[in-house]
């Protein structure tokens, strides 16, 4: 065997092995109650497999996206695990272990450098900031559009060497298998642009380089076409939020930016939200800024001497805008999720110019190998830590609350996971923070009615449960959350023998959801009591 074939079957088995033993535990985690249960274990079209029916629902619109390879993905692991969350979990490792082999191939298709490239692949397998989006169910259509993203990078570093509409076909296809994944691969014509500056050179070889832009035309049709569906899919998810000012998105933005490089570089304190700021400063988005432009004004004026960095800092940044929240679609500062295809630019950019202005000789390789094996086990042994918090609902909130502030998100969510088991102590004391730090939170306010409700303390739920109905009137809720409240109100009404007020309770149940039996039957049973006559 011939010393490079060698070594890249060397490269291939360490990349597998890598990604196995960073991610074999989630095969014993289980769903989390956080996207989880829409995506998958509570979603009777994904639970019934790949079926005719399943698959055409899958091309619309549902849980504020369109990707409906995303979703068939899904049907087909169920049709394989049914509801059991190891499969699921194991496959999408699987995706993401053949993600770091296509990044290898690719760069080192488009560079000719093996090891550098292997290097790049080795930080994407085994980063802690990659985790999110392995270890999480409802993250399929991150390695899923990661997968088609690289198979068409591949495609394009083939097409640029001998240029056929054929070729260029091919990576069309993928692109569109990209985007019906996740629409954040919307970004592929420009990156492709920046490997026809770097590495492959076909502007310094074109006297136009406006055919190069001409000939990606095609690929933003496509894109066009993915944008208009996203953005109206996610306005029609998101119609009672309301979106922070756009200076606040732009300082947010900027920090967000300067945030995931420092988190590439030291990735502690990761959590599955980070939520948004109520107030923003100007200090941090303005030393941010001042960061990122002196990373890019450094990268241009070496991009002669050192044309990747320019590229790595181009891609991470391209990669970055639909995601940055200019149009803000949730209640996230940024999300770990968002970096699983822009971090490969810095990587990339620092792998290069490492090996670039490293000196010559034995024992500076030697001291580099070194540094990289120590730098690999660092970030796996993290990574693998990091895998282990997403083994139930339960410890990935508790982890999230213990490492960022006022995340009243998941501290309801944490409350209502203590009020299912039980400890009513404990999901007060949650849902209470949760309460200080958004007092318009209406969810907290009715899971902290219940964590009295569930205990029999009727006279005490009764105080949450009517805050969060006027909170759910105000801020204008479905008819459903206002039903739920009414009943609850009644119930602990009826508990305390004032049956009286509990009847209205009931009749308000029933004047927004006329077919709700249970609401009947408690009417039923207080007239009863009071020796009323039913209406």
């Amino acid at each position: 065997m011939r010393p490079r074939r060698l070594a890249c079957l060397a490269i291939a088995v360490a990349l597998v092995l890598a990604v196995a033993l960073v991610y074999v535990r989630t095969g014993r985690n289980g769903f989390v109650k956080y996207d989880d249960n829409s995506y998958v274990y509570e979603n009777p079209v994904v639970l019934r497999g790949l079926t005719p029916e399943g698959i055409a629902w899958a091309f619309g619109i549902h849980a504020s996206n369109w990707h409906p390879l995303t979703w068939i993905s899904h049907m087909a692991d169920a049709s394989l695990f049914g509801a059991r969350a190891g499969g699921h979990h194991l496959h999408s490792a699987l995706l993401h272990g053949a993600n770091a082999l296509l990044l290898a191939a690719a760069l080192a298709r488009l560079t000719g450098a093996l090891w550098p490239s292997a290097l790049v692949a080795a930080l994407f397998a085994v980063h802690p900031l990659r985790v999110e989006s392995v270890a999480w169910a409802s993250e399929r259509k991150d390695v899923l559009c990661g997968l088609f993203f690289l198979l068409a990078v591949a495609a394009y570093a083939r097409h640029a060497r001998r240029p056929s509409w054929v070729r260029f076909a091919v990576v069309a296809a993928l692109f569109a298998l990209a985007l019906a994944s996740k629409p954040m691969a919307i970004t592929l014509p420009l990156v492709l642009l920046l490997l026809d500056w770097w590495p492959l050179g076909r502007f310094a070889a074109r006297r136009r380089p406006a055919d190069l832009l001409l000939e990606k035309v095609p690929l933003l049709v496509l894109a066009a076409g993915s944008a208009l569906i996203t953005l109206r899919a996610q306005l029609e998810g998101v119609r009672d939020f309301v979106a922070p000012s756009l200076a606040a998105r732009l300082a947010n933005a900027t920090v967000s930016c300067a945030a995931y490089l420092g988190q590439s570089l030291w990735p502690s304190d990761l959590a599955v939200l980070y939520p948004y700021p109520t107030q923003v400063g100007w200090a941090g988005p303005v030393a941010a800024a001042a960061l990122l432009a002196a990373l890019l004004g450094m990268a241009v004026a070496a991009r002669r001497r050192h044309p990747v960095l320019l590229f790595g800092v181009l891609w991470y940044l391209v990669m970055l805008v639909p995601v940055l929240g200019i149009v803000q679609v949730g209640a996230q500062a940024r999300a770990n999720r968002y970096t699983y295809l822009p971090l490969i630019g810095p990587a990339l950019a620092a792998v290069w110019l490492a090996v670039g202005l490293a000196p010559a000789g034995r024992r500076v390789r030697a001291a580099g190998v070194a540094v990289a094996a120590a730098a690999l086990t660092a970030f796996g042994a993290a990574a693998w830590l990091q895998a282990g918090f997403w083994r139930n609902s339960r410890t990935l909130f508790e982890r999230t609350t213990a490492v960022t502030a006022d995340n009243y998100l998941i501290l309801t969510n944490l409350g209502q996971e203590y009020v299912e088991a039980g400890e009513f102590d404990a999901a007060r004391r949650a849902l209470e923070q949760a309460v200080r730090a958004n007092p318009g939170h209406c969810n907290a306010l009715y899971t902290l009615g219940g964590s009295y409700y569930n205990q029999g303390r009727f006279a005490e739920a009764i105080g949450p449960y009517e805050r969060s109905l006027q909170c759910y009137k105000a801020q204008s809720a479905s008819r459903a959350y206002v039903a739920d409240v009414h009943y609850f109100l009644g119930s602990a009404r009826q508990g305390l023998g004032r049956y009286a007020e509990a009847e209205r309770e009931f009749l308000s149940v029933l004047s927004l959801r006329p077919d709700d039996a249970r609401a009947a039957s408690q009417l039923a049973f207080v007239r009863a009591v009071r020796r009323l006559p039913d209406p």
